[in-house]
């Protein structure tokens, strides 16, 4: 069980970042395949160059076959005899080899035998006309009775004259020198292209994507919410079209500008409409693109950037999340040599450039307590930009740039959304015109109504409803009375705000009910009873079950946090406590992303802090307890209901509170028409539907009674 005050809810924002490889990086297995590749081609060449090879047989054997007849010409080398058949004897000299290879081996002809004698037939056939290719080899041995057996068998016989150095040569050239010549070539291709701007394998080189205006895409008119900010980066961007008006009076253009801001609020949106703006070349890359694992990698990479910055200018450099290589250089952290001389290079390179060519920097972070003050010193980075979360304004303006290309109903109400989107970013809003587009969709509908945009809102705040979780009848009860507690200590108090919906469904973030609360106007500050009254409010679901049950559950978790949280700062923060009255006991850190506390006491004050919490949560407790047990009529009535509805708007909590109260209904035709004039429609409404409008409004905000 959840109660969930829009004002106070803060909204997890989702900021993607994906740098894009480095192409000129290559991989050393491609060098090592292309090699092998070359080396197996060039010895397929060599094989063929050389032709079939002869078969050897046995000196024997070649005795035999000359006092046969069957030998036509012999070539008498230097460590081999080469034999040429005549071609009336190559059959008959097959069968004699086959016969004596299966004597050898001891193993009867096969049928496939013939196929070997055909395979034969074919290449006597393809030689005739030619020189012949000798059919046979065998080794040379000392017999001096060769030359006459081979004149009496009528044996043509020649010696061949050595060529061993021309041949030598030619076999190393094609075997070993080829291949290494080949292989040369191509490495240095490769490295030549590695090596193009940077270090080995291209390390050193800056990976900085450009985007040009017309990539870009973006310009001002995309960007609502954010007026100052935008009002800082368009003086830049005057300055870079009109610089002789800034020169003339003695005015430099300023070397970098810090965007600021919490997740999604459109930092790099804002840093893309510059370039788009701006129509100069525009350099865009992530803080860890610098970081690497060799010492100096990123400092070389900073030099390549401004370099390929300056042949370009006029062009602005946008670095997006600089904390990564901004980080303070305080050794008691732990140093850092890659990051430190990283930053250091661009400490230099910032110094070292002249503005009055039109080179600007852009950086962005969410961490800017971290980064090293050298570097945000004027002259350096000389604006810091605040893209903080929009307010009421902003947010409706948001909404209105997001639902352009969205169907909507004339019905919509886009400042009802904004109001109950208290602390939501950019990102969070586009993603909530989205989420209402597509429940329109599953709906079977063709626009966009309210209901679809408020039920986006409560998937953001609580998630979808879980129906498969389905409870017995004692905890629906109990959650019944539980969120009616809630509702009905709001609509008790007078700095509460008012009720807009109550609901028993469970949703997917854990909580088995909720009740949503929407501010009547943006606020900026909240009083002492204000936050006393939200205590009051977030113990009243656990008050409601003491009161009803006799006992406690669970569900009263997350309350109870809220709870602790608003004491807790109003005791060390906000100085409200008597005890300790204007001490600052603690001090927010990471302020754009967990705002997290961190004590700045000691142990001692430590524990008097928390029983100053202890009894403050305790006397909110027992007002919740009393203001329950004085309306007890009413909080059985309303929970019945509810049991029976599962889900109540406030118009509903409030008119059965009425009842029971006894209170006469506001004049509901005095209430509209105030809440018409300050409408935002999406389209002008007609004389027909301005009384369905009414009701829609009436519906979607109730009023609350005034105490």
């Amino acid at each position: 069980m959840k109660l969930v005050d829009s004002r106070r809810q803060r909204m997890d924002n989702q900021n993607n970042k994906n740098n894009g490889p480095d192409n000129n990086r290559q991989s050393w297995g491609i060098i090592l395949i292309t090699t092998l590749l070359v080396t197996f081609v060039v010895m397929g060449l060599y094989s063929l160059m050389q032709g079939s090879s002869p078969e050897e047989i046995s000196y024997d054997k070649f005795l035999e076959l000359v006092d046969d007849g069957k030998v036509d010409e012999v070539t008498l080398g230097s460590t081999r005899i080469y034999i040429t058949l005549k071609d009336d004897a190559d059959t008959d000299s097959g069968d004699t080899g086959t016969d004596n290879a299966d004597q050898n081996s001891g193993a009867v002809q096969t049928p496939g035998m013939n196929e070997i004698i055909s395979q034969i037939e074919q290449q006597t056939e393809q030689r005739s006309g030619q020189q012949s290719e000798p059919d046979y080899y065998t080794g040379v041995v000392n017999d001096d009775t060769l030359p006459q057996r081979l004149e009496k068998a009528g044996v043509t016989f020649s010696a061949e004259v050595p060529d061993t150095a021309g041949s030598l040569i030619f076999e190393v050239f094609v075997t070993v020198i080829l291949p290494i010549v080949l292989l040369v070539i191509l490495f240095n291709f490769l490295m030549k292209r590695m090596t193009k701007g940077g270090g080995m394998m291209g390390i050193g080189k800056s990976n900085a994507k450009m985007y040009m205006e017309k990539e870009t895409g973006v310009t001002f008119q995309d960007v609502a919410g954010e007026d100052e900010a935008k009002e800082s980066l368009q003086e830049v961007v005057d300055f870079l079209h009109n610089p002789q008006k800034y020169s003339g009076i003695g005015a430099k253009l300023p070397k970098g500008a810090l965007l600021v801001g919490p997740p999604g609020t459109g930092k790099t949106l804002l840093a893309k409409a510059v370039a788009g703006e701006a129509k100069v070349p525009f350099f865009s890359l992530s803080g860890s693109a610098f970081v690497e694992m060799y010492v100096g990698v990123g400092a070389s990479r900073v030099r390549d950037l401004f370099k390929q910055a300056q042949q370009q200018a006029p062009c602005i450099v946008f670095i997006d999340e600089i904390d990564a290589i901004g980080k303070t250089r305080d050794t008691a952290l732990g140093g850092n040599d890659e990051r430190e001389q990283t930053l250091n290079q661009l400490l230099a390179e910032m110094d070292g450039f002249d503005t009055n060519k039109g080179l600007l920097i852009l950086a962005a972070t969410n961490r800017p307590e971290i980064l090293d003050p050298a570097l945000l010193r004027p002259g350096r980075f000389d604006r810091r930009i605040i893209v903080d979360k929009p307010d009421l304004k902003g947010r409706v303006d948001i909404l209105k740039v997001h639902a352009k290309d969205v169907r909507m109903d004339e019905s919509v109400d886009l400042e009802a959304i904004a109001l109950a989107t208290s602390g939501a970013v950019g990102s969070d809003l586009a993603n909530m015109i989205n989420e209402a587009a597509i429940n329109a969709v599953k709906h079977g509908r063709q626009v966009v109504s309210q209901q679809d945009l408020f039920e986006a809102v409560e998937v953001v705040l609580v998630g979808k409803e879980k129906k498969d979780r389905i409870m017995n009848a004692e905890e629906r009860r109990i959650v019944s009375y539980h969120e009616v507690g809630h509702a009905l200590v709001t609509a008790l108090q007078k700095n509460t705000e008012p009720v807009q919906k109550i609901t028993i469904v469970p949703r997917t973030m854990g909580a088995l009910g909720y009740v949503m609360q929407t501010p009547e106007e943006e606020k900026f500050l909240n009083t002492k009873k204000e936050l006393e009254a939200m205590i009051v409010v977030a113990l009243g679901g656990r008050a409601a079950e003491e009161l009803v049950f006799d006992t406690v559950t669970t569900g009263a978790a997350n309350d109870i946090e809220q709870a602790t949280k608003i004491a807790r700062a109003m005791i060390t923060q906000y100085g409200m406590s008597e005890r300790f009255g204007l001490m600052g006991l603690e001090s927010i850190q990471n302020r754009y992303l967990d705002g997290r506390a961190v004590l700045n006491c000691g142990e001692a004050t430590a524990s008097e802090i928390d029983e100053e919490v202890m009894k403050m949560l305790k006397a909110a407790y027992e007002e919740a307890k009393r203001l329950l047990g004085e309306n007890r009529e009413a909080l059985d009535k309303i929970a019945a209901f509810l049991i029976e509805k599962e889900t109540i708007t406030g118009k509903e909590f409030m008119k059965i509170f009425r009842e029971v109260k006894g209170i006469p209904e506001p004049d509901e035709d005095q209430e509209n028409e105030g809440t018409k004039k300050e409408r935002i429609a999406m389209k002008p409404a007609t004389a027909e539907n301005e009384v369905e409008e009414s009701e829609e409004k009436e519906a979607e905000i109730p009023a609350r009674e005034e105490q």
